[in-house]
């Protein structure tokens, strides 16, 4: 490959639940940076990142109470990912410091909260994004300040308004979500996880967007699959895991001329993925990388 055409290319990480382990990542960033053969120009968390400032507030609100506030050290300065950080609002976060931010903002240097459904250009890539998961009991309620604990929960439920907002926008390569968006898994699947996970007003917006590539977590473990519609095309779909390993939890994309064109998990600079080929549950990286290459190419 020529230098020229190497220099157009670069790396956006996809990042699983983060749940308040900011110094993890840190460190994860600073293999990534040294691991991949091109540049990290962009990390993208799909939610439940849990950016708390205050230790009061990690103590208070954190899904995992005893740890803690990794993120004000970083948001301080006291460290660094070395790229930026953009993420969309999962159903544990600090709500009442992103309810000031709806269409979003950054929150701290270099770490910026999308907001509540829109686009955004990343990396060279149209990221659509709604933050939040399905509850139906209140997918048509008003969206109150996150004053209490009952409204700090109900924040991380997505709205109507905000996914036909979302629906009406053209042109996404890459949707972001927190929760998957049902049909995933055929049911009787060995091994897979349940058919039921996901909801479906997610699947319907993919349906209505048809990007090429969908980012979600939540479910708390790393799958792969495709979405196929009635015109012939499909979207593909990558769930990620929280933070336990970087080969469940890390999926890096190789962005050239503003499309995806190859894609790997963890520090492994070999992709599961290239251009063309066939993307499902065998690229995985439980799966050794021999036979994940064989069956990416069919």
């Amino acid at each position: 490959m020529s230098e020229r055409l190497r220099s157009d290319r670069h790396i956006l990480v996809a990042i699983g639940d983060i749940h308040g382990r900011f110094g993890r990542l840190e460190g994860w960033a600073e293999r990534l940076r040294t691991s991949l053969p091109l540049p990290v120009r962009q990390g993208l968390a799909v939610g439940d990142v849990e950016a708390f400032r205050d230790a009061h507030d990690q103590r208070r609100k954190a899904t995992k109470r005893t740890m803690p506030a990794e993120f004000a050290a970083l948001a301080d300065g006291a460290g660094s990912l070395g790229f930026p950080l953009a993420f969309v609002g999962g159903n544990n976060e600090d709500f009442e410091a992103l309810s000031a931010l709806p269409d979003g903002g950054e929150i701290a240097p270099g770490i910026t909260y999308l907001g509540r459904s829109g686009m955004v250009e990343l990396a060279g890539l149209k990221v659509a994004y709604l933050s939040g998961i399905h509850a139906p009991r209140f997918y048509d309620a008003p969206l109150l300040p996150p004053r209490d604990a009952a409204s700090r929960k109900h924040a991380g439920y997505f709205r109507r308004a905000e996914v036909e907002r979302l629906a009406g926008m053209r042109g996404a390569d890459l949707l972001v979500l927190h929760e998957w968006p049902r049909g995933l898994i055929r049911p009787g699947l060995e091994g897979g996880p349940s058919p039921w996970m996901g909801n479906p007003i997610a699947r319907a917006l993919c349906e209505k967007l048809r990007p090429s590539w969908v980012l979600c977590g939540h479910g708390h473990r790393a799958w792969a699959s495709e979405l196929r519609w009635a015109d012939g095309t499909h979207t593909r779909v990558a769930c990620l895991n929280e933070l336990t390993s970087p080969d469940q939890s890390l999926l890096w994309m190789e962005i050239g001329s503003g499309r995806v064109e190859r894609v790997g998990f963890g520090f492994d600079p070999r992709p599961v993925w290239q251009e063309g080929r066939a993307w499902g549950p065998w690229c995985l990286p439980d799966v050794p990388p021999d036979d994940a290459t064989s069956a990416c190419s069919s």
